[in-house]
This record gives structure tokens, C-alpha cells and sequence, in this order.
């Protein structure tokens, strides 16, 4: 969820009223949102960074912490939050929205024109101007704060769109959007002042706090996606940097606003978003100049979208699933605190969705508006009217089971990370990794965590070396799930529940796992048969020791490994006395 921070006089300026710290927390938890923390400038510095010292010039005004809902990207900035509030609060209407020419006779829109080569790295582009804007500071760091939680939230980290906002009057269109390789583009970055051309540009932020995490995103690629002007002007290099010749600043007056990404939906998303927020500072309020965007197969599309959806509800219904009673012209007046809505019969509500609210996917996310216009402390309590009897998961009813039982067999549960290392299943265990059914994690944080491990024995083996100067003998045992790669999985893994135990001893025991599994077996009520019980029969795997490993087979099919583990497995995992174990696939008995 994330948390936006706001000045608490330029809120209560901007709402015309001014609130108690009290009063202001209940208006949010009205709005469906929590107060979270009461703060300065230079205590949040001085909780970031520990020293008092590092926060002496900042600022003493008192700042709200207020947490949104991930999906209502309509209010991570104070312009949108305030508008949110005083349309709850019956102050003004929903304002509308309108995207419009430009202005002049014969003036034609700007144009983006998006080239094929695009589809190799980042195939979408919208765009749109804010005329005659006017910035003050505040304004203007709430804009570029904006387009930073956009970055970290629908955007996920510019991974799937990234925003350009640019200085329309120090630029020239039509503009083009396209991949070029890395050595054919050169440009001066923001806040530079000397050309860098891609490579360079890799090399020189490769360090730098912020820009170095989205590197990754197109380095590897053969081309970069550049935007640039009819003058050849670089606009910017996404997602990682804008150029310095067209930044905006507290004087600029017409801004274009780009948008490369790919996913086109998401793309639509951020740039209504942006242009509905702040085209409040326009000279002519709520309207936006579309821009006529080129696709790659020659089609022009006008951006950006601004479309009211209208939706159709049902009163009963949605009295039904909230638990209240409101007729249908009290509960129109209660929604239009929220989303424009008039009663269009008895039993209906037309109900216009504002392209600010792109979270109002279906009839439920209105029903939630209700309930919030409505108020939640309001809802009578309500027994249900059916009573269900819950029933316990069987195979987690019998993983409860078993670990109580082994526990009583003398053995320790261990509690082992679900993640591993390649070579922990791999290379330590005497087996060729790309031969396993592993599933891989892209982009790992840590050489500790590249896989889903394929069985829990890496995991108990890695617990006996933490805990060797424990006296002897070590016996631990885990009952926890696996992960496998399977193509006819509608996700390409499953899930398998195992149980694992090790007998780590100056001897290897195998007589004492073997037994486990024999009173596990007598516990689930399996005979020793070939046929319609278990059984054991001899096999070779590398990971145990020649002669001393055998399959569990349950009626003829085999279920799991039993025997004394090789040598230079135990010194792969810095364990120094021998080790027996038994691993079998536990979900055949539920």
C-alpha cells in the first residue's frame, strides 16, 4: 500500500477548511483511507538516516502520511486528493474531464509517430499537452512526486511503462519514437552537460543510487528505445532518463507528456492519471490537448482516452450485498459523493465511471463505494443466514498428524527455506541441474536463492552443518511442500507435500530411518506388499551411496528415496559424519 505525504496547510488551503489531527483521521477513514503518521521533514531524516545532525536545514512543517489503496492511483498526489475529498464532501462537482484540439485556426495536434523497430524492446507509446500550465514549487514537486509513484506502482518500477515529461516549447514535432542501437544514440542526459552516447550512458549511471536498478531493463537488448523531435532532438531514453534540453521547470507553460511502455492498457492508465491530476493548473481546467499517435502498422490513435463508462446497477441488489436498506434516490445522493450517478428507475442507477477511476473494473468496486459513501460504522452487525461447519484441509489434516507422530519417534522438525541454491540440488547432491525439474527464479537477489528446491534433503543437511558441535545423535526430520516443473500445469509447477527425515550419527543408522518409515506406514494402516503395500527395491542414485540406496514403492509405484547419502554429498554440504535418509511424496495416503 503505498503512503503519500502531504503538507498539512497546503491540504487544509486547498480543501478551504482548516482540521484537528482528530478530525482530519476520521475524514479519512470516511474516505476509505488511513492517517498513518504525523510527521516533519526533518524527523522523517532523522529516522531514515539516524543522525540528527543530517536533517539541521530541513524543514519543521508539519507533514501527513497518508496511506492509498495500491489500486486508486487517482490520489497519490495532493491534487487528486483533494478533489477526491471535496466531492465526498459536497463542495464541488466531479469535475469533467475533456480532451480537446488545439487551439488556432488550422492548428493541426502534435503528432508521435512509432516506428517497427520499436516491437523489438517496447512497442507502445501514448501521449498528450498540458497548455498553458502554470507550476508554483509546490505544484511542481507534486507533479514530478506523482510520476515517482506511478514509476514504483502500476509502472512496476518502469518495467512496464515509463513516463517522459518535456518542455513542449523548447521542441519541435512531429516526434518520433524508436530503437536504435546503443552506439547511434547521443544526446545530453538530464542534468548533464556533456553527450553521452547509449553505451556511455550504461557506464556513467551504472553507479548512481536511483538509475542503476532500471539499467537492467533494456542493457542486455541491441537496441534502445530513443524518442526524438523533427530536429533530431532527443527527448528522452526510456526507462531510464529524460534529455537535459527539454526539461520542464517552474516556468514552463506547455508540457508534453509521453509514455513508452509495454502494455498499452497500462500505458492508458498513467496517462489519464497525470493528465486528469494536473490539468487542474491549466488555464482552462480539466482539458487536455489530445496528441495523434502513429502505431508501427500505420494507425492513428488520439490520446489520450478520458472516456466516462457508464455502468448500470441494480438498488436491491446492492442493498442485498452490503446488508443496508436505502432506497434508490438516497442511495444516488450518497454515490454522487463519489462517481457521478442518477437514478434512471425504481430499481437502477446509471453510474458514470471518470477515467481517474481506472480501479472500477466491475459492479462490486461500486457496491465498495456505496458502502464507503454509505459509511461502514453504519452497517447494522448481522448473523448470517446460513451456519457452515469449516473442515479441515485433508492433506494439511495429516501433515499435522505425522509431524506429531515422527516428533514422538524421537526426531526434531527443522523449518527449512523454500528456496535454495542451483548447486544445493544440483552439483552438491551429485546431479546435473538441468536435468532436474526445477523451477528457476528470474533475476535472483542472492546466489542463496536461484531455485525452488525439488527436495527437502539440501535443506535438513544445511541444518546439521549449522548445528555439528550438537552431541550426537542428530535426528531431524521436516513434512513440507516441493516444487516441480510440470507443463500440464495450467501454472508449469506443482506443489508436492514430502516427508524427510535424517539420522546423522558416528554410524549411518540406515536401521533407524528404515524404521521410521516402517512405523509411518503402520500408522497410515499400509501392509508390506508388493502388490497393495509398500515396498522397498534397490536402485542406484548418485546422491546416495553405491549398494546403500533403495526406492519406496506404493502398490508398484515409486514414491520417494531411502539409504545412506555419498560421502562427497556430506562434504558438499560441510557435514563430517555419515548421514542416512529417507524421503518419500506423502500425498498418495490422503
Amino acid at each position: 500500500m503505498p503512503t503519500v505525504g502531504v503538507k498539512r496547510d497546503l491540504l487544509f488551503k486547498a480543501l478551504g477548511k482548516t482540521y484537528t489531527d482528530d478530525e482530519f483521521q476520521k475524514l479519512c477513514f470516511e474516505f476509505g483511507l488511513e492517517l498513518d503518521e504525523i510527521t516533519t521533514e526533518k524527523q522523517m531524516i532523522t529516522k531514515e538516516q539516524g543522525q540528527v545532525e543530517a536533517a539541521k536545514d530541513a524543514s519543521e512543517e508539519i507533514i501527513y502520511r497518508i496511506d492509498i489503496p495500491a489500486n486508486r492511483y487517482d490520489l497519490l498526489c495532493l491534487e487528486g486528493l483533494v478533489m477526491g475529498l471535496q466531492v465526498f464532501l459536497g463542495k464541488i462537482p466531479f469535475p469533467r474531464f475533456t480532451k480537446v484540439a488545439p487551439a488556432g485556426k488550422g492548428a493541426a495536434p502534435e503528432k508521435l509517430i512509432i516506428t517497427k523497430a520499436t516491437g523489438q524492446i517496447r512497442p507502445f507509446a501514448v501521449a498528450a499537452v498540458l497548455r498553458n500550465i502554470s507550476f508554483t514549487k509546490d505544484s511542481y514537486d507534486s507533479f514530478i512526486d506523482l510520476q515517482d509513484k506511478l514509476h514504483q506502482n502500476i509502472c512496476r518500477k518502469r518495467t512496464l511503462v515509463a513516463i517522459g515529461t518535456h518542455d513542449l516549447d523548447t521542441l519541435k514535432g512531429p516526434f518520433t519514437f524508436d530503437a536504435k542501437p546503443p552506439k547511434d544514440i547521443r544526446f545530453v542526459p538530464l542534468n548533464q552537460d556533456k553527450p553521452m552516447t547509449g553505451v556511455e550512458l550504461m557506464e556513467f549511471y551504472s553507479t548512481h543510487a536511483q538509475l542503476k536498478a532500471y539499467l537492467p531493463i533494456i542493457r542486455d537488448s541491441p537496441v534502445y528505445p530513443v524518442i526524438y523531435d523533427s530536429n533530431g532532438v532527443v527527448l528522452s531514453l526510456p526507462p531510464i532518463i529524460n534529455g537535459d534540453h527539454s526539461k520542464i521547470n517552474l516556468n514552463t507553460k506547455n508540457v508534453f507528456i509521453e509514455c513508452t511502455a509495454t502494455d498499452l492498457t497500462k500505458a492508458r492508465v498513467v496517462l489519464d492519471t497525470l493528465v486528469c491530476m494536473f490539468s487542474a493548473h491549466c488555464a482552462k481546467p480539466y482539458t487536455v490537448e489530445y496528441c495523434d499517435v502513429v502505431s508501427a502498422s500505420g494507425e492513428t490513435h488520439q490520446y489520450p482516452d478520458l472516456q466516462f463508462r457508464r455502468e448500470t446497477i441494480s438498488v436491491a441488489k446492492t442493498n442485498a450485498i452490503i446488508g443496508i436498506d436505502e432506497p434508490a434516490e438516497q442511495m444516488a445522493k450518497l454515490l454522487n459523493r463519489l462517481l457521478p450517478t442518477k437514478q434512471t428507475g425504481p430499481d437502477t442507477l446509471e453510474v458514470e465511471v471518470p477515467p481517474t477511476r481506472h480501479d472500477m473494473l466491475h459492479a462490486c468496486d461500486i457496491y465498495e463505494d456505496v458502502a464507503i459513501a454509505y459509511g461502514y460504522n453504519r452497517v447494522p452487525k448481522t448473523l448470517p443466514a446460513k451456519m457452515h461447519i469449516a473442515k479441515q484441509y485433508p492433506l494439511n489434516k495429516l501433515t499435522e498428524q505425522l509431524r506429531e507422530q515422527i516428533a514422538q519417534a524421537g526426531f526434531t522438525e527443522g523449518l527449512t527455506f523454500t528456496l535454495c541454491a542451483r548447486d544445493d540440488i544440483g552439483a552438491k547432491m551429485n546431479a546435473n541441474i538441468e536435468q532436474l525439474p526445477a523451477v528457476h527464479i528470474a533475476n535472483p537477489k542472492t546466489l542463496e536463492f536461484q531455485v525452488v528446491r525439488t527436495t527437502l534433503i539440501p535443506g535438513l543437511l544445511k541444518t546439521l552443518a549449522a548445528n555439528r558441535k550438537m552431541p550426537l545423535p542428530l535426528k531431524l526430520f521436516e513434512v513440507s511442500d516441493v516444487v516441480l516443473a510440470d507443463t500440464k500445469s495450467e501454472v508449469g509447477a506443482k506443489n508436492e507435500r514430502r516427508v524427510c527425515a535424517v539420522n546423522c550419527n558416528k554410524t549411518a543408522g540406515f536401521e533407524v530411518v528404515h524404521g521410521l518409515l516402517d512405523r509411518v506406514m503402520q500408522l497410515l494402516e499400509v501392509p508390506w506388499d508388493k502388490t497393495s503395500g509398500y515396498y522397498l527395491e534397490a536402485c542406484d542414485d548418485p546422491a546416495y551411496f553405491p549398494g546403500r540406496c533403495a526406492s519406496v514403492l506404493y502398490k508398484g509405484a515409486p514414491i520417494g528415496r531411502i539409504g545412506v547419502l555419498h560421502p562427497t554429498v556430506l562434504q558438499a554440504f560441510e557435514v563430517t559424519t555419515p548421514c542416512s535418509v529417507v524421503e518419500f511424496n506423502m500425498e498418495y495416503f490422503v
